[in-house]
């Protein structure tokens, strides 16, 4: 019969063993896992569940099961991305691919940019992406040629072209040339641009034209124009009037080459002998045909001074001889003339002394001039044609006083004479650019040219920065009397005078100001976070941006960039960085508490809680929960359990009994009363209790009792082993219990994880 110890010690063996482990999982690149761990992490039994991030798919087994052998049931799955249709093959003429690649070649999120060569146009979808389904989100586009309108050869000419393509399209190209006896009006090749219209407009054959041509003087002409007049193919034929003869060809042709073929032909009338006029005498004749030819008729004057001496008019006859001689022609005479004072006479006699045509010349002294006439001539009248003039000193060109300045002259011989000297001067602000004195010379010039007053210079002025100026130029640019206003650009503010003036002492009457850019006020960093500014044109000023970024476990409230705007002011206002959320914690039950400290905001990263259970209860899981800055808790909450007691089975038959459990079987709490059957005495305590402590109050009784002689026989037997029996089960409670202590409770199953969207209980 098996003792009560033996049977303990059998029921007692599993608190000492444990799961089988499997190796940790760790999660495949683009994959998350889900795993239930039934008995541990990653024990025998525990199963994980793995899927894919959109755009890949997953290779191997969905779901892992860990074998009581210590190995996963199959292999880590990958995931591999999805693969579209490879475009590198795919015919695309007249253009350029360009793919990329964040992912794979061809795979989730590759891009394929298409654009079409000059002269091309894109038919289609510029951009195809490769979707999460393995298909291009649009197909291959096409690049097709542009075509120009179609042209025709120009009247009287030919086109010969010559096609990349296809005819009248980009790269095309056409050459014109005209027929004989025309030319081409335009360019003689034209190319179908990229555009789609063709480089110059369509040339046109135009005929060759020759110069206009009239009939000669005393003659017809009749012409021909098979295609324009006087144009190619023409023929002009001449015919001379009675009287007349003709002299050249009577026929002529205009050809290819814009020629006639030959020149016009002469119809000359009959000539006398040619006619001089007489000395000191003209000849007027009219000539109705040619010069001394027949028709002409001559009329002879003395010159002016001169008297006719015979017959004034004769006529060339029909004999080719005048009718009459020549007349001749005798000079009239002057009063004599005598030297003017001061001067000198010269006098020529062409027909006598001091008679008609005789010329006499004054001159005078060096540094004066003639004041009237130099020459006098003996007219036809027999009178001098101007009286003998006087010697007067020489002058210069009037002067006038420079612009800004002042002119004053001497005067010996009259207001700018021979010998005047003039002296400038020049106004406040300006300075004399010449010689300040000149004077008349005998040759009724300046010595030397007026000089001009220019006004002083100031320094050039440059634009401040950020700014710009403005400046009068009145007398030149930066220079006496000029003015100059500055502005600054939108955001900028001016820093000194706007205005500046260059005065006569060459100097500007201000500085330039400077243009300093408006300031925002200070920004500091929200609690949590930090600012990051650039600052352009100073800290915290226009053009200056600030980025607001959040320590980890906080997230931003508001918009994260703001800018120092022309206004002075932030563009929008600085966030705030809130702590991240954890799932609330519900309240604990009676067994046990819950102490949780919120350093930022209630269940929010930093949040910590600490659990305890109540005596007599086991707390399974860690005691301290943390919120991470995933906004996740670190572990899934504890639970308090009753603690177990050992487990009463296998009594005698003549033991019964009679348990209550008020917090599960044979846990802490749970009452056991034992009864004997008729017949037998109880060895031991009636009545266990389950303690805090996971001990019951004592060990189980027993019932004793049997026959007469049977307690005779084995009285002796009883007596000697009690003694054994008592030191055995004494030593394996104490052995138990020194086991519970070392190991802590009793090993239960745990329960299933915590999902990541339950608000979990503290159980009980």
């Amino acid at each position: 019969m098996t003792s009560f110890s033996d049977e303990l010690n059998e029921r007692c063996s599993f608190v000492f063993f444990a799961a089988i482990a499997c190796n940790h999982l760790a999660d495949p690149a683009h994959a998350s896992q889900l795993c239930f761990h039934p008995f541990g992490s990653d024990r025998f039994n525990s199963s994980c569940l793995f899927s894919c991030e959109l755009g890949f798919r997953l290779v191997g087994e969905s779901q892992l099961f860990c074998q009581a052998s210590g190995h996963w049931s199959q292999p880590l799955p990958l995931c591999q991305v999805e693969q579209c249709p490879d475009l590198s093959h795919t015919k695309f003429s007249g253009g350029t691919m360009i793919c990329r690649h964040p992912v794979g070649p061809h795979s989730y999120n590759s891009t394929c940019e298409f654009r079409c060569y000059e002269g091309f146009d894109l038919i289609g979808e510029n951009l195809t992406r490769c979707d999460h389904s393995g298909q291009w989100t649009a197909s291959v586009p096409a690049c097709t040629i542009k075509k120009c309108p179609a042209i025709f050869p120009p009247v009287s000419g030919n086109m010969a072209c010559v096609g990349a393509v296809e005819p009248f399209s980009f790269g095309s190209q056409c050459n014109f040339t005209c027929q004989d006896g025309f030319y081409l009006t335009g360019d003689d090749t034209l190319a179908c641009l990229a555009s789609g219209r063709w480089s110059k407009p369509t040339p046109t054959c135009t005929v060759v034209q020759c110069s206009s041509i009239k009939a000669p003087l005393h003659a017809h002409m009749q012409c021909k124009d098979p295609v324009k007049e006087h144009s190619y193919g023409s023929t002009c034929i001449v015919q001379c009037e009675h009287g007349f003869d003709l002299i050249g060809a009577n026929m002529t042709e205009c050809s290819s080459h814009a020629n006639w073929s030959h020149a016009l032909p002469n119809c000359k009338a009959k000539r006398c002998n040619p006619i001089k006029s007489p000395p000191h005498g003209s000849l007027s004749c009219s000539d109705p045909n040619s010069s001394f030819s027949f028709g002409s008729r001559c009329t002879e004057k003395c010159d002016e001074g001169f008297l006719l001496n015979g017959t004034s008019s004769f006529e060339c006859t029909s004999l080719g001889v005048w009718s009459a001689d020549m007349p001749s022609c005798l000079a009239k005479r002057c009063p004599t003339l005598n030297s003017t004072a001061h001067g000198s006479l010269i006098c020529s006699d062409p027909h006598g002394n001091f008679s008609f045509g005789s010329r006499c010349r004054s001159a005078c002294e060096e540094g004066f001039i003639l004041a009237g006439t130099a020459e006098t001539e003996c007219t036809s009248s027999g009178t001098w044609s101007s009286d003998v003039p006087r010697c007067l000193a020489k002058r210069c060109s009037g002067l006038k006083s420079p612009p800004h300045g002042s002119l004053i002259c001497s005067k010996p011989h009259g207001e700018f004479s021979f010998r005047s000297r003039c002296t400038t001067t020049c106004e406040e602000g300006f300075i004399l650019n010449g010689t300040a004195v000149t004077e008349c010379t005998s040759l009724g010039t300046w010595s030397t040219d007026i000089p001009h007053c220019l006004a002083k210079r100031c320094p050039t002025l440059k634009s401040p920065p950020h700014g710009s100026s403005i400046c009068s130029k009145p007398h030149g640019e930066f220079s006496f009397g000029s003015r100059c206003t500055t502005t600054c650009k939108e955001g900028f503010l001016l820093t000194g005078t706007a205005d500046t003036e260059c005065t006569s002492a060459g100097k500007w009457n201000e500085d330039i100001p400077q243009c300093t850019a408006k300031r925002c006020p200070t920004l500091k960093s929200p609690p949590h976070g930090s600012l990051i500014c650039s600052k352009p044109h100073g800290e915290f000023s226009f053009g200056s941006q600030c980025t607001t970024t959040c320590e980890e476990g906080f997230i931003l409230n508001g918009t994260a960039d703001t800018e120092c705007t022309s206004a002075g002011t932030w563009s929008t206002d600085i966030p705030h960085c809130w702590a991240l959320q954890c799932p609330l914690l519900a309240e604990t039950s009676q067994h046990g508490t819950m102490n949780c400290s919120h350093p930022n905001s209630p269940f929010s990263y930093g949040s910590t809680c600490d659990f305890a259970c109540s005596e007599g209860f086991w707390l399974r899981g860690t005691p301290t929960m943390t919120c991470h800055t995933s906004g996740l808790w670190s572990q899934n909450p504890p639970t308090c359990q009753p603690v177990q007691c050992e487990t009463i089975s296998a009594l005698p038959s003549s033991l019964s009994m009679n348990c209550s459990h008020p917090l599960g079987d044979f846990s802490f709490g749970s009452q056991c009363v034992f009864t004997c059957d008729e017949g037998f005495s109880m060895n031991g305590t009636s009545m266990l209790v389950c303690s805090s402590t996971g001990f019951w109050s004592n060990s189980p009784p027993s019932c004793t009792g049997m026959s007469l002689g049977t307690a005779m026989l084995m009285y002796t037997g009883v007596g000697a082993s009690s003694a054994v029996l008592v030191l055995i089960l004494i030593g394996l409670v104490l052995l138990v219990m020194w086991q519970f202590r070392k190991r802590g409770p009793p090993i239960m199953a745990e329960d299933q994880a915590w999902e990541e969207t339950e608000n979990p209980a503290f159980e009980f």
